[in-house]
C-alpha cells in the first residue's frame, strides 16, 4: 500500500467502502430520470437561431411591439394534376379549407378573394395552372408562440383531398426540430446494442463489456435530467439535446473504457480489490476528470457566442460533461467494486488478448509500431504533417450561407413546399428584408426613402407595407436564397442607405439580415472564443504534465489536426463530394454555426486523447526518466485503448451523421472524421514522434514554476513520486538537445 493517499485514492477508497449506497441512489436517481427527464421534449425551444442583440432582431422586435406581426409564417401549397385552379372542385376544396382554420391564424391570402387585383390573383397561382398557394399569418406574438401553433394550424390545412405541402419559415423549422428528434432517439437505439457488441469484443468478455455500457446508459438519463433542469433558468434549444446527449452518451463510454482498463490492469498485478479501485481512481480517474474539464472547457467556449442554439449547447454540455465525470469517478468505482475479480467472467473464447489487462512491454502490434515510429520520427513526423496540410486546404474554399429548407431531405414536405415557390409560382422565391423607419419623417420623406431602396441592385419590389405614429414599416422584397451573395450585399445597402428626413433610426430586420447578423457575430466573438479556450487549454495542461512545452505541443497539434478535419467537412459536405456516399443534396454552402461547434468539440476531444496518452508517458517517465522509452510505453499501453475509444465514439457520432437532417450529417461525421484523424494520425503517430525529437526538452519546468505544480499538479500515476534527481534535470535546459 502506498504510504499517502490523496484526494482521488480517498475518492476511491470512498466508492469502495460506501458501494451498495451509491448504487442504491443511482438506481433512485435512473427512476426519477425516467419518470421526469424523459419529460424534456415539451420544455425547450425549437428555435434561437439568430442574435437576440443584432439588429435584424431588434428591427422585427420593435414592429412586433409597435404594429404587430404581420410576416408570412406558413405557406400553403395545394396542388393536383387532374384539376385547374378554376376547376370549381378544385375551388371548393381550398375554401373549405380555409373556411375551417383555427383561431391561430391571424390572417391569409386566397386567390378566389374578390378584392385581389388581377396581378396579386395571379402571383397566387403557378404558372401551369395546376397549383395555388396560401400565405398564412399566425396570431403568436413571439416566435416561439408561433411554433407552438403549427401544429395544430397545420392539422386545418393539410385537411383537404389535394396534394398538399405546407412550406414557410414556421414550418421549416418545426419540421427540422421534429426530425431532428426523432433521428436522435432512433440513433440511441441503433448505438447502444452496436456499442455492446464493441464492448464485449474489445474487453474479451460480456461483463466487462456491460460495466461501460451502464456508465452509458445512466449518462443519457442523466443528460435528459440535467438538460431539463436547466430549461428552468436558461432557454435550451432541442438541438442541443441532439449534441449533448449522443456525446454525453460517447464520452460516458469512453471514460468507462479507461476505468475499467486500468482496473483490470491493476488486478492483474495482483492488488486486492479495494486497493485496485482507489488506484483506479487515483491514476486514470485523475486523468478523467481532468480530461473531462477540457472537454468543459472547450464547452464553456459556446458561451461567448450570442446565439441561443449556441449558449445552450454550451451549457448543457458542461452540465452533460459534469454528469459523466460524477457517473465515472463515483457510480463506476461503485460498480467495479461489487463486480470485483468477477470482471472477467463470461470471457470470450478469443485466440488473443483483449486490448485491456496487463500488457507485456515488448509484445503486441502496437509494441512493434511504437518502436517503429521511435527509430524514425523525423519521417513519421514530415509525412503524417502534409497529409494534415492537404486536408486543411479545403478550407480555402469556405462559403458562409445559412440552414433553410435545403437542409431537410428532398422529400421533406416543408422542403417541397417551400421550394415550389421558385419552381412553380410567377413571383418566384420572393423573400423579404423588414426596415423600420422609427420618428415622424412625414408619409413625402418616407416615399422619397422607398424609391431610393427600390431602385437599390437586387430589390425587387419595396412598398410600405404598414405605418402608424412614430413609426413605418418597409418591405424590401428580393428573389434568390437568403445566403446568396446578391441578397446579402442588398442587406448591406439598405443599411447603408440614408433614412427619410427626420427619421431618428432605421433598422433592417428579416431572414436575410438575421443570417448576415449571425455571421458577423460568430466572426467578432471567435477570437474572444479562441483565446478562452487556448489560455485555459495551456494552463490546465501546465497542471496535468508539469511542463511549458508540452501544452504548447498539445494545442499547435490539435490546431493541426482541427484544420485537417474542418478541411475535410468542407470538402466533404460544401463542395459534395460525400453527397452520394451520405445521401443529400448539396447547398454549396456551410452555416458557421455548425463549424464553430466542430471546432470547439472536435478541441475538447482532441486534448481529452492527449490526456490519456500523455499521462501514461509521464507516468513512466517519472519511474525511469527516460524520455524515449516512457514515449515508446506510453504509446504501446495507451495506443489500444485510445483507437477503441475513437471507434465507439465514432459510432455514436456516425450514428448521428445517419439523420436525413445534412446538419446533424454535418455536426455527426464531421466529428467523427475530427476524432478518426486525432486518434490515429496525430495522437498514435504526430505526438509520440515529436517527443521522440524533442527528448529531455518535453518536461522541461523552470524551477519558479514547479512550487506551482507540486502542489496543484494533477498527473497521473498517483502513487509515483519523481526523483530529486530527475527533478533537478527537468529545472534543467537539456544538454545536447
Amino acid at each position: 500500500m502506498p504510504t499517502h493517499t490523496g484526494f482521488f485514492g480517498r475518492l476511491g477508497l470512498g466508492a469502495h467502502r460506501g458501494r451498495w449506497w451509491i448504487l442504491a441512489l443511482t438506481g433512485l436517481f435512473a427512476a426519477f430520470s425516467v419518470v421526469w427527464g424523459l419529460g424534456v421534449f415539451s420544455d425547450v425551444s425549437q428555435s434561437g437561431f439568430e442574435d437576440p442583440g443584432s439588429e435584424s432582431s431588434r428591427a422585427m422586435d420593435v414592429l412586433q411591439e409597435e404594429l404587430g406581426h404581420d410576416d408570412i409564417d406558413i405557406i400553403a401549397v395545394y396542388r393536383s394534376d387532374e384539376m385547374r385552379v378554376d376547376n370549381p372542385t378544385f375551388a371548393q376544396a381550398v375554401q373549405r379549407i380555409t373556411d375551417g382554420l383555427p383561431e391561430e391564424v391571424a390572417g391569409y391570402e386566397l386567390y378566389l378573394d374578390e378584392d385581389l387585383s388581377e396581378v396579386e390573383r395571379g402571383m397566387l397561382v403557378s404558372e401551369d395552372m395546376h397549383a395555388t398557394y396560401v400565405p398564412v399569418t399566425l396570431t403568436g406574438e413571439t416566435h416561439e408562440e408561433r411554433l407552438h401553433q403549427y401544429e395544430a394550424t397545420a392539422r386545418a390545412l393539410e385537411s383537404g383531398p389535394l396534394e398538399t405541402h405546407l412550406g414557410g419559415p414556421i414550418a421549416v423549422e418545426h419540421e427540422l426540430s421534429e426530425t431532428a428528434e426523432s433521428d436522435i432517439i432512433r440513433a440511441e437505439l441503433i448505438t447502444l446494442p452496436v456499442l455492446l457488441l464493441l464492448l464485449v469484443l474489445i474487453f474479451g468478455g460480456l461483463v466487462a463489456g456491460l460495466v461501460p455500457l451502464a456508465v452509458g446508459g445512466l449518462a443519457i438519463l442523466g443528460s435528459l435530467t440535467v438538460l431539463r433542469a436547466l430549461t428552468s433558468v436558461t432557454e435550451v434549444s432541442v438541438f442541443a439535446i441532439n449534441v449533448a446527449t449522443l456525446l454525453g452518451l460517447g464520452l460516458a463510454i469512453d471514460y468507462g473504457l479507461f476505468m475499467v482498463s486500468r482496473f483490470r490492469e491493476e488486478l492483474g498485478r495482483g492488488r486486492t480489490v479495494p486497493d485496485a479501485v482507489r488506484r483506479t481512481v487515483d491514476t486514470a480517474g485523475r486523468t478523467v476528470a481532468f480530461s473531462g474539464v477540457t472537454v468543459g472547457i472547450a464547452f464553456a467556449g459556446l458561451l461567448f457566442f450570442p446565439q441561443p442554439i449556441l449558449k445552450s449547447i454550451g451549457f448543457g454540455g458542461i452540465a452533460v460533461v459534469a454528469f459523466d465525470l460524477i457517473a465515472a469517478l463515483v457510480f463506476l468505482p461503485a460498480l467495479m467494486a461489487v463486480v470485483g475479480r468477477r470482471i472477467d467472467r463470461l470471457a470470450l473464447p478469443l485466440p488473443r488478448r483483449t486490448v485491456t489487462g496487463v500488457i507485456d512491454e515488448n509484445a503486441g502490434a502496437w509494441a512493434r509500431f511504437a518502436r517503429t515510429v521511435m527509430r524514425g520520427p523525423a519521417v513519421s513526423l514530415v509525412a503524417v504533417g502534409c497529409v494534415l496540410v492537404a486536408f486543411s486546404s479545403g478550407l480555402a474554399s469556405t462559403q458562409f450561407g445559412a440552414t433553410d429548407q435545403r437542409y431537410l431531405p428532398a422529400d421533406a414536405s416543408s422542403r417541397v413546399g417551400t421550394e415550389a415557390m421558385a419552381e412553380d409560382f410567377p413571383a418566384g422565391q420572393v423573400g423579404r428584408l423588414h426596415v423600420a423607419v422609427l420618428g415622424d419623417s412625414g408619409e413625402e420623406a418616407v416615399e422619397e426613402y422607398v424609391e431610393r431602396l427600390d431602385a437599390l441592385p437586387g430589390a425587387v419590389r419595396t412598398s410600405v407595407a404598414r405605418a402608424e405614429e412614430g413609426v413605418a414599416h418597409v418591405e424590401v422584397a428580393y428573389q434568390g436564397a437568403t445566403d446568396d451573395p446578391e441578397v446579402q450585399r442588398l442587406v448591406r445597402d439598405v443599411r447603408a442607405e440614408p433614412g427619410p428626413e427626420g427619421a431618428e433610426e432605421t433598422l433592417v430586420g428579416g431572414v436575410a439580415a438575421m443570417q448576415l447578423d449571425n455571421l458577423d457575430a460568430i466572426v467578432q466573438e471567435a477570437p474572444k472564443t479562441v483565446a478562452f479556450i487556448i489560455g485555459s487549454t495551456l494552463v490546465l495542461l501546465f497542471l496535468a504534465f508539469g511542463s511549458v512545452v508540452l501544452p504548447v505541443k498539445a494545442v499547435l497539434m490539435g490546431a493541426l489536426s482541427l484544420g485537417a478535419s474542418l478541411g475535410v467537412v468542407i470538402w466533404g459536405f460544401q463542395e459534395g463530394f460525400f453527397a452520394g456516399l451520405l445521401g443529400f443534396d448539396p447547398v454549396g454552402t456551410i452555416d458557421p454555426t455548425y463549424l464553430v461547434l466542430i471546432m470547439i468539440v472536435s478541441f475538447g476531444l482532441a486534448m481529452d486523447y492527449e490526456l490519456f496518452l500523455l499521462s501514461r508517458v509521464r507516468e513512466e517517465y517519472l519511474r525511469s526518466g527516460d524520455n524515449t522509452r516512457s514515449v515508446a510505453l506510453g504509446l504501446q499501453r495507451t495506443g489500444r485503448i485510445i483507437t477503441s475509444a475513437a471507434l465507439l465514439l465514432g459510432v455514436v457520432l456516425v450514428a448521428m451523421g445517419t439523420s436525413g437532417l445534412l446538419f446533424l450529417k454535418i455536426i455527426g461525421i464531421g466529428l467523427a472524421l475530427a476524432v478518426l484523424v486525432d486518434a490515429t494520425l496525430v495522437r498514435a503517430v504526430m505526438v509520440p514522434a515529436t517527443m521522440r525529437l524533442l527528448g529531455d526538452w518535453n518536461w522541461w519546468l523552470p524551477r519558479p514554476l514547479r512550487w506551482l505544480h507540486d502542489r496543484i499538479g494533477i498527473s497521473e500515476g498517483g502513487d509515483e513520486e519523481e526523483s530529486p534527481e530527475l527533478s533537478e534535470r527537468r529545472e534543467r535546459v537539456p544538454a545536447g538537445v
